[in-house]
């Protein structure tokens, strides 16, 4: 089943192409890298795909919606309910508990909490942060924050989960380790994942990979 289709999707700021010509389809439960440098286009690429922002030309389908034609209220819902984000810097709210920044999406939805309280309490079991739900972010290690950004990424199990370099402040044993992680809760949870990274060694955890080059997107 094709979760992502994306045709020809291009983005530009003023003169500059940062995405030009990129299509792209994945099913469900695909685990894809995507590997490139700096400017690259690769986290432009990636934003458009979680509908934070729109394409200047090009079409984009995740979950049968059309990422282009819906409106901003509508993308709104899709980013809360259909997508989860994973980034480099945690975005944790530093007024909110960890356990309170991982409901954020289930509040958001109107959904009823309690449902979600034992499944948080297990992945927080799996991932050592049990400890830490009553916690604020800044009584809590980069680690931890980055275990409880995944949390919430995947809370309402949405079908995609978007990483933008999730491993760029660890180092290598911590980096492989949140890649392995990343796999095994999206494959538990059936999400299709994409990570972009600028890391060869992330990349080459995944089976399937590609290379954004000039706003391209290239097969390896």
């Amino acid at each position: 089943m094709t979760i992502i289709n994306a045709v020809d999707v291009k983005r530009n700021y003023g003169d500059q192409w940062a995405v030009n010509g990129v299509t792209l389809s994945l099913n469900k439960g695909d685990h894809l890298a995507i590997k490139g440098a700096s400017g690259s286009g690769k986290s432009t690429l990636l934003y458009m795909l979680g509908g934070l922002e729109r394409p200047s030309h090009g079409a984009i389908k995740i979950d049968g919606l059309d990422l282009v034609k819906s409106s901003d209220q509508a993308l709104a819902n899709f980013r809360n309910q259909k997508v989860g984000f994973v980034f480099q810097f945690h975005f944790l709210l530093s007024t909110l508990t960890a356990l309170d920044n991982i409901l954020m999406p289930v509040r958001i939805a109107g959904l009823k909490e309690k449902k979600y309280l034992a499944v948080i309490d297990q992945y927080a079991e799996r991932l050592g942060v049990k400890s830490c739900l009553k916690k604020f972010p800044f009584q809590l290690s980069g680690g931890e924050q980055q275990r409880i950004s995944i949390m919430r990424a995947l809370i309402l199990s949405p079908p995609v989960l978007l990483c933008d370099e999730p491993t760029g402040n660890l180092d290598s044993v911590n980096s492989a380790n949140v890649i392995d992680l990343l796999k095994e809760l999206s494959k538990a949870s059936g999400s299709t994942l994409i990570v972009v990274t600028h890391d060869d060694a992330v990349a080459q955890k995944f089976d399937l990979r590609m290379h954004m080059q000039d706003g391209k997107l290239l097969v390896n």
